[in-house]
Parts: C-alpha cells; sequence; structure tokens
C-alpha cells in the first residue's frame, strides 16, 4: 500500500455506516486507491490465543475475500451484510482498489483516531447516526469526536433522514 491513498471508513454495517461507505465510494475513492474498513468491537470475546495478542494494536488487516468468509467473519466478531459486500465488491473490480478491514477493541472514538494515526490514513470518512441534542450530550458523538480529534481530514455523512 505504499504511495497510495488510504480512504478509511468507519464501518458498523448499520444503516448510516452503509451510507458512509456509499459516499465514499461514489464521491471519494478512485482508481488504485485502498480502502480500509475500520471496525471497533466495543467487547472482546474471544479465546486464549492470538486475538489476545490483537487487543492494544488491533486485527492485521483482513481481505475481502476472508471477509466474505462467514468463519472468518465469525472468528472476529463482524456481521458483513450482503448488501455492503455486493458494493465493496462491485467498486473492488470496478476502479481496481485493494479493500481490507481492521478491527478495534474498545472505546469507538479512541480506537478510531488511534487508527488513523497507526494505519496511517490519508482520509477518513465516517457516518452520523443523526442522534437529537439530548442524547447526543448523554452519549456523546463519535463522529463529531473523531471529527475535532483525529489526525486527517475527516469526512461526516450525515443521517438526514430525520430531525431530532
Amino acid at each position: 500500500m505504499e504511495g497510495d491513498r488510504r480512504v478509511g471508513v468507519a464501518v458498523d454495517f448499520s444503516a448510516c455506516s452503509k451510507k458512509a461507505l456509499r459516499w465514499a465510494v461514489e464521491n471519494l475513492v478512485r482508481e488504485g486507491d485502498n480502502i480500509i474498513l475500520i471496525n471497533v468491537q466495543s467487547e472482546v470475546h474471544y479465546e486464549e490465543g492470538e486475538m489476545q495478542l490483537w487487543e492494544a494494536t488491533g486485527s492485521p488487516f483482513i481481505s475481502l475475500s476472508d471477509l466474505a468468509d462467514p468463519g472468518i467473519a465469525k472468528k472476529y466478531g463482524v456481521k458483513p451484510d450482503a448488501e455492503t459486500m455486493d458494493m465493496l465488491e462491485s467498486v473492488a473490480r470496478q476502479k481496481e482498489i485493494v479493500v481490507v478491514m481492521k478491527i478495534f477493541w474498545g472505546d469507538a472514538r479512541e480506537k478510531i483516531c488511534e487508527a488513523i494515526e497507526k494505519i496511517p490514513l490519508s482520509c477518513l470518512v465516517i457516518g452520523n447516526r443523526g442522534l437529537g441534542k439530548i442524547k447526543r450530550a448523554i452519549l456523546g458523538s463519535v463522529s463529531n469526536y473523531v471529527a475535532n480529534n483525529g489526525a486527517c481530514p475527516v469526512i461526516v455523512v450525515k443521517q438526514i433522514d430525520h430531525e431530532g
């Protein structure tokens, strides 16, 4: 991946993260880029072994073909849906790009910012759940935190289906 743009997309396979991925694919990603999917698991569920080693640094890069393997996806605790996988496979073929995923465990705000620096990413696209002001004040906004603290340009794709 030396010398190429590394476009990060924060994904949790929710509607807002799929919207962010779709926006990145349609408006940002160009031929020869690398898409790095950043997934953060809030809880660590693993047996003794290699995954304990990855808790601090994140998983190794997981290829798109490995991500499509139900056994490997289950091993990492991710559940990619068919729509997301189809979108990724299509863009990988059409734009001749590399798609990989890296999984982190812990607080999404901190781990996404950590991923930006450690990978390092050229830019990051993240969805916004569209929380109202009260919920955002109580729960905190991951996208707002990353936009203010990330060490690269951050594009926030807003969920505009409802106001709140």
